[in-house]
């Protein structure tokens, strides 16, 4: 495996003000993301060292951490470009069609994806996935690994750890997901990863 390097913002850590404060960004990112690099590229580093020496034992700890590591990586790397200033709206071409064939409407699904986000319990994303068949899905992931089903690929992803929002929003988690929801989505990220091969 390669090792993982934490990709820089798209944007200045306070161009998300005031609905994302430039103190949580700059901690979510630069310590939190990064936490999660430097335990992927150790997690590899220790899961070739015990196949090496025949350690088999360990094998099942660094496979897990390197889900988890990576996991986390992986999730916050799309997560930072879900994000935009002026961002929220509503999406348009072919995802906007998508979401109105399979939930009935935009306003169905913003319902939705807010509610599952939000009842995710304890750590862990919201997101909207794209299947193998181009169909869509609203997702919980607990931790960065759990509960995402193989062959689908978020597409959208809302960080709903406590590090993601607690300097500004405490404990009042639907406060977060409505101001990321309303005002910051990426759409035209969003339609662009649905449009390519795989979500990605």
């Amino acid at each position: 495996m390669q090792k993982a390097v934490l990709p820089p913002l798209p944007y200045p850590v306070d161009a998300l003000e005031p609905f994302y404060d430039a103190k949580t960004v700059e901690l979510h990112h630069g310590k939190h993301h990064l936490a999660y690099v430097n335990g992927f590229n150790t997690a590899i580093e220790k899961l070739a060292a015990a196949r090496a020496a025949a350690d088999f034992a360990s094998v099942k700890h660094w496979s897990r951490e390197v889900a988890f590591a990576g996991g986390g990586h992986l999730l916050h790397s799309l997560f930072w470009t879900n994000l935009k200033p002026g961002g929220g709206g509503e999406p348009h071409g072919v995802l906007a069609d998508a979401i109105g064939e399979q939930f009935g409407s935009f306003a169905v699904f913003d319902k939705q994806l807010r509610a599952t986000t939000n009842a995710v319990e304890g750590s862990g994303w919201g997101a909207l996935a794209k299947g193998p068949g181009g169909e869509l899905a609203i997702l919980q992931i607990e931790k960065h690994q759990n509960q995402l089903l193989p062959g689908w690929h978020p597409i959208l992803v809302i960080d709903v750890w406590e590090h993601a929002y607690y300097l500004k929003y405490q404990n009042r988690r639907t406060e977060f997901v409505d101001a990321v929801v309303s005002h910051l989505v990426n759409w035209r990220e969003v339609e662009r990863r649905f449009g390519a091969v795989g979500g990605v």
